[in-house]
């Protein structure tokens, strides 16, 4: 699935699973990648943070950076958020993001459900992630 959340203060972030062999999408400016294991590389800048499928990061710190830079790179660049499917990590990542964003933590979940994907953010323990998730700002 291929979809953009749009965030309250207008920054737009697209979403994407990299599994996905449907239309070609227009490369992104920035790319932050959720993987059990390295992307294959990519002609644009991008960062990976280490998520097995239906997990969470594997460092925390690194994730909450990352989610940072795509929300501050997202104002004036094209950034995608990717995962396998699409769909339980990128999603929890978009939710982390709309935290940053000023969206609050027992909300963030919702939005990204009603504004991006309506199964994102799959296991109890990404639900939990997110409502525990700060902003490092």
């Amino acid at each position: 699935m291929t979809a953009w959340l749009e965030l309250p203060s207008g920054r737009r972030i697209r979403g994407r699973g990299l599994r996905e062999r449907g239309e070609p999408v227009p490369d992104p400016q920035f790319g932050l990648y959720l993987l059990g294991k390295p992307p294959p590389p990519f002609p644009w800048e991008s960062v990976w943070v280490r998520w097995p499928d239906f997990r969470l990061p594997t460092d925390r710190a690194a994730a909450a950076g990352a989610f940072v830079t795509a929300w501050r790179r997202a104002e004036r660049e094209s950034v995608e958020v990717a995962c396998g499917g699409g769909r339980g990590r990128t999603g929890t990542a978009l939710a982390c993001i709309a935290i940053i964003d000023g969206v609050p933590a027992d909300e963030a979940v919702a939005y990204v459900r009603r504004h991006y994907y309506h199964g994102a953010v799959e296991t109890p323990w990404q639900k939990r992630f997110v409502r525990e998730f700060s902003s490092p700002l």
